[in-house]
């Protein structure tokens, strides 16, 4: 309590001009935006190195050169050991206290003391957390959420001397605030805005779509200004607004007079509109210009897509009209070896590695994640369930020696939730308006496990009802249930005041529990954590309540429950990707519940997802021994995940002898072979194939690139294929690019994560991915080495 005591004491103390956060990537939706990522000074406080923090560390004139130089993004706990002392929620890595520090480029003539009419802000997409921002060793304001995107106005505090230095204080002290791995430090894009003083508002520009049909689409879109002058006089302002196609072309646009600090909202009607969908994500883009006697002073450009949602309780979702499953799965922030410092190409990889095997909606599991990862979800077609938090007003339990086991501890962000709340909400949707992607706000992720902390009566019952933890009966000395309702109702009315084009939600865990509480009456729609079972009862209760699995199990019986019944619209597996945190017993680094690696390459599990999402012929199969020590030959069951009818397995060209079987609970056939030696081959009577060879000795590595930030590093026998057994060290070395990090996959291996062993990892099942910055204007050489491995370099020009 004593960090929240010292916030209030620092906030008390301010008079600053706390704006939004502004639209995602370089489009803040005012002035002129510049990434601000480079040349940064940082320092780890580390006691156990007589490393100390200094008050004057947030001053202009500290001496900062001994201090390590990197750029942003940069997650500082990863790049730190595994340690079994540190908390297994945080995947064994610690947190602590770290310092940036960076001198700003500024010309003099953009100064108020050289008399230019114009603000300079700062906007953080994210620090992790109880973030300190000084300019100057001025105190400009602090946010606890690591997840909020914020702003600050420069201009109070600029010298005219043209040296003006940020200095930013992460606290991430209480390492163990969070139930999965967060990472500690500036991990997301900084941005300088240059505007004049009369400007478009932070995120004031919006749209929504009115109607829509084949010939003709009506849109409203609101715009915003904002006085920073001193002397508020009349100033006479127009907003023009245009919406232009993908090639370029002004279809619609609009004018209207507007004063400094007042909203306005205009009307584009265009004509053969083309909608957002999953298939063909059309984006429009949407120009927004401010000016004074035809001087143009401010502008925004923010993308556009036009698209209808409509839920029913007994019908489900429709995208557009057209009624559908919502295929889901939920993600957390991390990349394995990168931390949450996630490049923008490497979520796109993923995320078309996800699309690949058909999921078609992402949760922003449990927070709002970085804005670029919502640029590539309006771009690839991919839904997205934003999320404001995972803890209210008290602390859940936190796994510290493994998930479940233990003893577990209570820090979290309950400490700045009653301040803090309405605000980080009502900054999630300002933001995330204009995606859309963005079809659902969810407030809350299982704030309403049953007795961590809330309790009530009902939980006296039998216990057939619940499907998470109750952790006893009914606790009368725990919160009372009831107070879920209230904080969802002010919650909801925080969205509802910014926009109602889309539904409320909430995750509930105890559905049975928060049924005796105003809270699924106070969201539109309500999610259901696992819990199947009431899926049917529940419809029958209450049948104007919109129904859909918020995080579901990856069994056949949990899809069964979707598929089957059409007013259930969806679910979300958890989880698409496996993360680091929420870790079994050490040294396991996290949570292996992914469709794909943490490597992001895909998994048996997601092959059998894409059976059973994919609209495209699938076909994989995988072997395994029937008895122990049968491992390689002799009895094998060959399971094949596949979209098809009917398959055929086959060994060097020829049939087995084996009867194809279907698994009752997968609905996935298989054959149970005696195994002496061959490739295996599987055709699906959809037309798709599947290859296991069998292989020999690792003989060379192979690499592959994307040329832009993925390295793809395999060891093959001396035909060139893949030895799934190998585990061979590898060794990489670049010119013209950083390598980033190596990933092999590997939940159970703790070295992955040392920085000072980035160029050097295990391969997992003959394969690991690495990733790179690529220099400016230089050749990239990549090499790879192994012991009594052939060798392999690439070059990408």
């Amino acid at each position: 309590m004593q960090q929240t005591t010292r916030y209030a004491r620092l906030l008390g103390l301010l008079a600053v001009c706390l704006l939004s956060p502004a639209l995602a990537a370089a489009q803040v939706s005012f002035g002129k935006a510049r990434l601000l990522n480079d040349d940064w000074r940082f320092l780890r406080i580390d006691s156990t190195q007589n490393i100390y923090e200094q008050p004057e560390m947030r001053e202009n004139g500290y001496d900062d050169t001994s201090w390590r130089q990197l750029s942003l993004p940069h997650d500082w706990s990863i790049e730190q050991p595994m340690s079994p002392d540190k908390g297994s929620c945080q995947g064994y890595l610690p947190g602590g206290i770290g310092w940036y520090r960076k001198t700003l480029a500024i010309e003099k003539s953009a100064l108020p003391s050289e008399g230019a009419r114009k603000r300079l802000f700062i906007y953080f997409e994210g620090a992790y957390n109880y973030s300190e921002v000084y300019l100057n060793g001025q105190l400009l304001g602090c946010r606890p959420s690591g997840f909020a995107s914020f702003m600050y106005d420069l201009t109070p505090y600029l010298r005219a001397d043209g040296r003006n230095v940020v200095a930013v204080r992460v606290n991430h002290q209480q390492e163990n605030d969070s139930r999965w791995y967060t990472g500690s430090g500036i991990y997301r894009n900084v941005w300088l805005i240059e505007a004049p003083e009369v400007h478009l508002a932070p995120w004031g520009t919006a749209y929504r779509l009115i109607s829509i049909n084949n010939k003709r689409a009506v849109v409203e879109v609101d715009i915003e200004t904002t006085d920073e002058r001193a002397n508020k006089t009349p100033l006479p302002l127009k907003a023009n607004v245009s919406l232009v196609d993908a090639h370029g072309n002004t279809v619609a646009s609009a004018t209207t007079a507007i004063k400094p600090q007042e909203k306005k909202t205009v009307r584009l009607t265009l004509s053969q509109p083309h909608r957002w969908n999953l298939d063909a994500p059309y984006l429009y883009t949407l120009n927004t210009t401010l000016s004074s006697d035809s001087e143009q002073m401010d502008a925004s450009t923010v993308k556009a897509g036009l698209r209808t949602l409509n839920f029913s309780a007994n019908k489900g979702f429709a995208l557009n009209g057209q009624w559908m499953k919502v295929k889901g799965v939920c993600l957390h922030d991390d990349a394995g070896v990168l931390g949450t410092a996630v490049p923008k190409e490497v979520w796109r990889r993923r995320i078309l590695e996800l699309k690949a095997i058909g999921v078609n909606a992402i949760r922003m599991s449990h927070n709002p994640h970085a804005p670029e990862l919502y640029d590539l979800c309006d771009e690839l077609g991919m839904l997205v369930m934003d999320e404001a938090s995972d803890e209210w007003e008290f602390p859940k339990r936190k796994w510290l020696k493994g998930w479940n086991k233990g003893v577990p501890g209570f820090q979290g962000t309950y400490t700045y939730f009653e301040e803090w709340i309405e605000r980080d909400v009502a900054d999630m949707v300002r933001r995330d308006r204009c995606h859309p992607s963005v079809f659902m706000w969810s407030i809350g992720n299982e704030v309403d496990y049953p007795n961590d902390p809330y309790s009530h009566p009902v939980l006296n019952g039998n216990g057939t009802d619940f499907t998470q933890p109750a952790y006893g009966g009914y606790k009368p000395e725990q919160p009372n249930a009831e107070r879920i309702g209230r904080i969802a109702e002010r919650l909801v009315k925080v969205v509802k005041a910014i926009d109602t084009s889309r539904p409320t939600t909430g995750a509930l865990a105890g559905v049975v529990m928060s049924n005796e509480t105003a809270y699924p009456g106070a969201i539109d729609v309500v999610g259901y954590n696992y819990t199947e079972s009431r899926y049917d009862t529940d419809h029958q209760r209450y049948p104007q309540r919109v129904i859909y699995g918020s995080e579901n199990r990856h069994d056949m019986d949990a899809w069964r429950a979707v598929r089957d019944n059409d007013h259930i619209f969806g679910q979300f597996l958890w989880t698409g990707i496996d993360y680091l945190g929420e870790s079994g017993p050490w040294p396991a680094r996290g949570s292996s519940a992914g469709l794909l690696d943490l490597a992001g390459q895909r998994k048996p599990g997601g092959w059998y997802r894409a059976a059973l999402w994919s609209d495209k012929p699938v076909c994989f199969i995988q072997m395994y021994p029937l008895h122990r020590g049968n491992r390689g030959h002799g009895k094998q069951r060959v399971v094949c995940f596949t979209n098809a009818a009917t398959a055929q397995l086959l060994i060097d060209g020829k049939p087995v002898d084996s009867q194809m079987q279907r698994d009752e609970h997968t609905d996935m056939p298989y054959w149970d072979i005696d195994y002496r030696g061959g490739t295996l081959r599987c055709e699906a009577s959809n037309g798709a194939n599947y290859e296991l060879p069998e292989t020999k000795a690792p003989h060379a590595l192979r690499l592959s690139t994307d040329s832009v930030a993925h390295l793809f590093v395999e060891v093959v026998d001396e035909l060139g294929n893949v030895v799934r057994q190998a585990d061979n060290e590898v060794t990489i070395h670049m010119h013209g690019a950083q390598l980033l990090g190596l990933e092999n996959g590997d939940m159970m291996d703790p070295t992955v994560n040392a920085r000072q062993q980035k160029n050097r990892l295990r391969v997992l099942n003959g394969r690991l991915v690495g990733y790179f910055r690529k220099a400016k204007g230089e050749d990239v050489v990549i090499t790879a080495t192994a012991p009594f491995l052939q060798s392999a370099e690439i070059k990408i020009e």
